[in-house]
């Protein structure tokens, strides 16, 4: 079949490219899963602890994924800004991982430790305060919101089905982990530990 044949026949074309797109799936999807890289958790990685699976969830929820990725591409003009280049360890016990695509604001795979709590919470409460030029929504309901502990342990129970070693102990004690926090103080939790686990570990 030449090359006009298959330009004049779309219905030909349509099928060539998703044959040619399953290809190429196969081939770069399918050995991530027979390497130890790609599915075990990088060293110093652990799952997450009930304040900051809740502040995750809360991230989640409020869309910030929408405007911020985690994931650091392994090109110098990234790592010289935001740091280390991201690992596929490290993003083993995220579900679903918030790798993302937009940068209407940073990339926080590595915010960890860079900014105060107080600078955190009066970012999210009105980000204008901090920096002047941020498009970023304000977020002061959080701080009026608590959390709810027998929640927090119900998902942490849900994800020990997809993978994620929580033992009966830190399920037992999740509700106990959260209680009396808000939102606002969940989402900061979260923040603080992106990227530190790693940095412990290594």
């Amino acid at each position: 079949m030449n090359h006009e044949a298959v330009e004049k026949n779309v219905g030909v074309l349509g099928v060539l490219i998703a044959l040619v797109i399953a290809f190429g799936g196969l081939v770069e999807i399918v050995p991530l899963y027979f390497q130890g890289a790609s599915t075990k958790p990088a060293e110093g990685i652990k799952p997450y602890e009930p304040l900051r699976l809740a502040g995750r969830d809360v991230y989640i929820r409020e869309g910030c994924y929408l405007c911020h990725s985690q994931m650091i591409r392994p090109f110098r003009s990234e790592t010289e800004r935001y740091g280390p280049y991201s690992l596929a360890g490290e993003s083993v016990y995220d579900h679903p991982f918030q790798f993302g695509s937009k940068r209407t604001g940073p990339d926080l795979a590595r915010v960890g430790g860079r900014y105060s709590d107080a600078w955190h919470r009066a970012h999210l409460t009105n980000p204008r305060d901090v920096v002047p030029e941020s498009n970023m929504p304000r977020f002061p309901w959080l701080a009026k919101n608590e959390l709810d502990g027998a929640l927090v342990a119900k998902k942490m129970e849900a994800l020990r089905k997809v993978g994620v070693p929580y033992t009966d102990a830190e399920i037992a004690g999740a509700a106990a982990a959260v209680q009396g926090k808000t939102e606002l103080e969940a989402l900061i939790a979260y923040l603080q530990g992106l990227g530190t686990n790693l940095k412990a570990g290594g």
